[in-house]
C-alpha cells in the first residue's frame, strides 16, 4: 500500500532560486514610487492624492536636519500634500529632494530611493512596504542611538517582502447625522 505524501509535501520549503526574484520585484516597486515622485514634481499632485513616505534616517545619503536626526535617529514618515516646494527626482543618484518646513523651520531635505521603507497614497488605498538593509557600522552617529524621551517609539522593522499596506484607517468614515 502507497503512503499519502500530500500532507507532507504541503510543508516542503520551495527550491532555492538561483536568480535574484526577489530583488527584481523590490526594484520595479521601488520605480513606481520614483514615477509618482516625478509625477508629482512635473505636474503636481492631482485632485486629492498625497502621499506618506517612510525612510531610514540612518542609511547613507540621507540629508535630513541635524536635529530631526537627534530626533528620529532610524525612521522618519513625511507627508506631501499641501507645504512642499522644490520636490525633484534626480534619476541619475537614485534619490529624490524636496522642501518642508519642519515645526515651522523651512528645511530642505534628500532621501535616497534605497531609503525608502514605505510609500502610500492614502486618496486611494494605495502603499508598498520595502526592505532596506541595516545602514554599515561607519555610518551610524554613534550620538544619536538612543533617542530623547520625549522622542516617538521606533517603528517596527520593515516586512522581509514587499507587500501593499492597508489603509482603512485613512479611509474617510460617514459622518452620523446625529447632535450630541
Amino acid at each position: 500500500m502507497m503512503e499519502d505524501d500530500s500532507e507532507s509535501n504541503d510543508h516542503e520549503t520551495p527550491p532555492e532560486s538561483l536568480l535574484p526574484y526577489d530583488a527584481w520585484a523590490e526594484a520595479a516597486l521601488r520605480e513606481v514610487v520614483a514615477r509618482a515622485i516625478e509625477y508629482a514634481e512635473r505636474h503636481g499632485l492631482p485632485g486629492t492624492h498625497h502621499f506618506f513616505i517612510t525612510f531610514r534616517t540612518d542609511q547613507p545619503g540621507v540629508e535630513i536636519p541635524a536635529r530631526l536626526r537627534a530626533q528620529y535617529p532610524r525612521e522618519i514618515t513625511i507627508v506631501l500634500q499641501h507645504q512642499f516646494w522644490d520636490l525633484a527626482l534626480d534619476r541619475k543618484r537614485a534619490q529624490f529632494s524636496v522642501g518642508l518646513s519642519f515645526g515651522g523651520v523651512p528645511s530642505r531635505i534628500t532621501v535616497p530611493l534605497a531609503a525608502i521603507s514605505a510609500f502610500a497614497d492614502p486618496a486611494v488605498q494605495f502603499g508598498l512596504q520595502f526592505r532596506v538593509p541595516e545602514a554599515p557600522a561607519e555610518t551610524k552617529d554613534e550620538s544619536t542611538a538612543t533617542p530623547p524621551p520625549d522622542a516617538e517609539p521606533a517603528a517596527e522593522p520593515a516586512a522581509e517582502t514587499p507587500q501593499v499596506v492597508q489603509l482603512s484607517a485613512f479611509r474617510k468614515r460617514p459622518q452620523s447625522d446625529a447632535k450630541e
